[in-house]
């Protein structure tokens, strides 16, 4: 049986992902939880198999939490999921450890077979975050300017390009204002986009949300 933990911080997105994966049987869904805090604590007490992973949630979020699991917990397997385009997070999480990155728009239909390949000690990779992969190891990250920034800048950029205040991320991110203006001032050094305007525009042509 594979033993499965569904963290989103959207209760209905994790009974929805519970009902298709315990329709399978050789699938358990042996905890939920709504944050990445909440997932490394249930790490502590739950065996688990998989972990499927919103990369969007509050607090700690799906990158950070994703490192910390392949750091104490390098045995299980995790499977990413997100509302984003592939572009913007499926090299990032590729590269940190994750075994997939799924959309939630494809995720009933491809996840039990991800978590099941997951499970064998496999990748799930599909031919876009293939191609997008294979360009990323071709030409690095430093022609598209959005991925010259680490994850916790990207993260920002996204926040300052949705109108966002300073004090506004910090809040959502569970930051200080200070730590949020230092990210800010990098994301401009590295991409060159010297105001929020350009930020938002920048964002917008690339279809970063």
């Amino acid at each position: 049986m594979i033993r499965v933990l569904i963290a989103d911080d959207h209760t209905f997105i994790r009974h929805g992902l519970r009902q298709v994966l315990e329709a399978e049987p050789d699938i358990s869904v042996v905890a939920e939880a709504q944050n990445g805090s909440e997932v490394l604590e249930t790490m502590r007490e739950t065996k688990v198999d998989v972990v499927v992973l919103d990369i969007t949630m509050p607090g700690r979020n799906g990158l950070e939490t994703l490192k910390e699991l392949r750091q104490h917990h390098s045995r299980v397997a995790v499977i990413v999921l997100s509302m984003h385009p592939k572009d913007q997070y499926a090299v990032r999480v590729v590269v940190a450890g994750a075994a997939g990155y799924l959309s939630k728009e494809s995720a009933p239909e491809e996840l039990v077979g991800a978590i099941r390949r997951a499970y064998r000690g496999e990748r799930y990779i599909s031919p876009e975050v293939a191609e997008l992969l294979a360009d990323y190891v071709e030409h690095g990250a430093s022609h598209i300017l959005h991925r010259r920034l680490s994850d916790r800048e990207f993260e920002v950029f996204r926040h300052l390009a949705s109108g966002q205040s300073v004090s506004e991320i910090a809040d959502e991110l569970s930051l200080s204002v200070k730590t949020v203006s230092t990210y800010k001032a990098r994301i401009v050094e590295k991409t060159g986009l010297l105001s929020i305007s350009d930020i938002t525009r920048y964002c917008l042509e690339h279809g970063i949300t």
